[in-house]
């Protein structure tokens, strides 16, 4: 495969993941709606880290205890324990008036929520699915890429990031521009769906761990 392929098709690839629903874009929409656009790009940011470090850690041989059942089980429990707990906040904070239109900047530095870096870092490596994709479908990729050497990884990994960094962004800035005509109780009910939704992935993550 030649490197604009490898690029297109890791665009693709990426944007049809990053479109599905997930915890990482539920954090999207509720840390947009708190700190506006730029929450978008830099949960990104965090998540190009942690894919930069995995993908080091792929090639150095880390798949090979990846594809094993127990670290998977492991993954999935642990992981869907720390999207309970965020869920869990968010709706906590809600009740309790930490989270409001106003002063949203600051709201944001309260309770356990996290600069938006870190948010994407650890709500990525929460999610076992993102964990088992890269086992399969990115060591994959990454062979391929790796017979046309340093520029191939790089080509993978810029149309991969690129397709993330596309459509959170768009969703950034779909949410933050839609802050000045939401009214205060419609956006304490968004920050409520997105904790209740990664409460119920979190369940999930812990059931399928589990079984």
């Amino acid at each position: 495969m030649d490197l604009i392929a490898l690029f297109i098709t890791a665009f693709l690839v990426g944007l049809s993941g990053a479109m599905m629903p997930g915890p990482l874009l539920t954090v999207t929409i509720a840390e947009s709606a708190r700190r506006g656009f730029k929450a978008g790009p830099l949960i990104v940011l965090g998540h190009a880290i942690l894919e930069l470090a995995l993908i080091i850690a792929l090639l150095a041989g880390l798949s090979f205890y990846l594809k094993k059942p127990l670290v998977t089980t492991v993954i999935s429990i642990v992981g869907g324990a720390f999207l309970l707990f965020m869920g869990l906040n968010m709706i906590k904070d809600v009740l309790q008036g930490r989270i409001t239109l106003e002063g949203s900047e600051n709201n944001a530095a309260k309770g356990v929520n996290m600069h938006p870096v870190m948010a994407g870092i650890l709500v990525s490596v929460s999610n076992p699915f993102w964990i088992v994709w890269w086992a399969t479908i990115g060591l994959t990729y990454l062979t391929m890429a790796l017979k046309s050497g340093a520029i191939g990884i790089t080509s993978f990994f810029s149309g991969h990031i690129m397709a993330d960094l596309l459509w959170y962004s768009l969703i950034a800035a779909a949410v933050a521009g839609g802050r000045r005509f939401i009214k205060p109780r419609v956006y304490q009910a968004i920050i409520i769906l997105c904790g209740l939704f990664l409460i119920g992935l979190g369940g999930y993550f812990i059931y399928t761990g589990i079984n």
